[in-house]
């Protein structure tokens, strides 16, 4: 049977984990900005048990790929991709806008894409074609021009083929921290890019983290978690669903239950017990369940609470009338409406993305997004009618800073 959990004790607990593995991260981390190339395939061949005979994967393979896969398979990643990039398409902003800010003042703001941006694809225990949608689409729609890949070898051709779909020609077979290291320091065959996004095991996620001096990151992102907002009306087998699907990704997911219902966590129990018997990752899922847990609170309320203070990557709200919560719910990496809003559609088809902050970071960060790819600039014209508008506000505020030099910058405008 899990155990009871408190909502404080379950998030503070992600971060914790991350400064177990930084020593061994700034190692590896230290190794290819000392080694390039040639620290990439020893630490491949030490960690992997991998060797590197050419670290970028070639075009033609991607192409090749598609004879090794089912074309059900690629139809679906298709179809994928295009609901995906619908979603994201919509969230382009303006690439430019103007306003009057009063007589002779005018302001705007200009967006333009990132010149490079890496993509980091997990690999290992299973294959994430998915998440290479997920990962360049909004860059791709964005406008980012150069969109390199990395994933572990041996690269399914199945994640080949997603690339090929998504229009990435730069792709690596190259995993872990030093995948990161090597988007972030450049090596002889990779060079730098200015910003990396996906999401990765723990040592991907410190490597993101140590790197963020040197280039921009989206995001924390390691191992996956949900939590479950339910009441009398749940359906125990929804919610043991969706626990042993965030469960099989990796033995470090977490998976929590909030509900109303005091026998509820028994009958989810039982029914994840029921389901594990022939599950197909059944050691992976055990492992995660260890880190399961659920909390029974009095009232809808503190339920609300419990889930902001868990600030979970994925929240399902499987309650009587979840649309009378929902803006309320400040923290999560993304929120699913209704016991029929399965967390798997939004890792595959519905259209948002899967690549969402985790431990705890939903209460300051938002999930990958066109917005994560574009730089904004702000804009103005002044006039001199303008200039006489707001200049005295200017020379007084800088003068009261004791920038003498700003309010004279003012001043000789003023007499021209």
């Amino acid at each position: 049977m899990w155990d009871p959990i408190e909502p404080g004790d379950w998030r503070t607990s992600k971060r914790t984990d991350l400064d177990s593995v930084q020593g061994s991260v700034a190692s590896i981390i230290n190794r290819v900005k000392e080694g390039g190339d040639q620290a990439l395939v020893d630490i491949t061949s030490e960690l992997d048990r991998m060797t590197l005979e050419d670290i970028r994967i070639p075009e033609e393979e991607l192409l090749q790929a598609y004879d090794q896969v089912d074309p059900i398979v690629v139809k679906a990643l298709n179809d994928s991709y295009y609901r995906i990039s619908r979603f994201h398409r919509e969230q382009l902003p303006s690439p430019s806008w103007y306003c009057d800010s009063g007589p002779g003042i005018v302001l705007g703001m200009k967006s333009e894409p990132l010149d490079s941006v890496g993509a980091y694809i997990p690999g290992g225990r299973a294959a994430y074609p998915s998440t290479v949608l997920m990962a360049t689409i909004p860059a791709r729609v964005a406008g980012v021009s150069r969109i390199c890949c990395c994933t572990p070898p041996p690269v399914n051709p199945i994640t080949k083929v997603a690339l090929h779909i998504a229009g990435v020609r730069e792709a690596y077979s190259l995993g872990g921290a030093q995948a990161i290291a090597a988007m972030a320091l450049g090596t002889e065959t990779i060079s730098p890019v200015r910003k990396i996004v996906g999401p990765g095991n723990i040592y991907v996620t410190a490597a993101k983290i140590m790197l963020s001096d040197h280039v921009d990151i989206d995001f924390p992102a390691g191992p996956s978690e949900i939590v479950i907002l339910a009441d009398k009306t749940s359906n125990p087998e929804f919610i043991a669903a969706d626990i042993l699907a965030q469960a099989e990704h990796d033995p470090m997911a977490s998976c929590a239950l909030v509900t109303l219902d005091l026998d509820l966590p028994g009958k989810v129990w039982d029914t994840l017990e029921k389901r594990l018997v022939n599950a197909p990752r059944r050691e992976i899922m055990e492992k995660a369940l260890e880190n399961a847990g659920y909390t029974v609170v009095d009232d809808l309320e503190s339920g609300i609470e419990a889930c902001n203070l868990m600030a979970p990557e994925h929240l399902s709200l499987q309650v009587d009338d979840p649309w009378s919560i929902v803006d309320r719910m400040r923290n999560a990496g993304a929120i699913f409406l209704g016991g029929y809003s399965a967390v798997a559609c939004g890792d595959y088809a519905s259209g948002t993305n899967h690549i969402l902050p985790t431990a705890g970071y939903p209460s300051i960060r938002s999930g990958l997004d066109v917005n994560h790819f574009l730089r904004r600039t702000s804009i103005q014209m002044i006039s001199r009618e303008g200039l006489d508008h707001i200049g005295k506000t200017v020379m007084t505020l800088a003068r009261a800073e004791g920038l003498h030099e700003h309010a004279r910058s003012i001043e000789v405008r003023e007499r021209d």
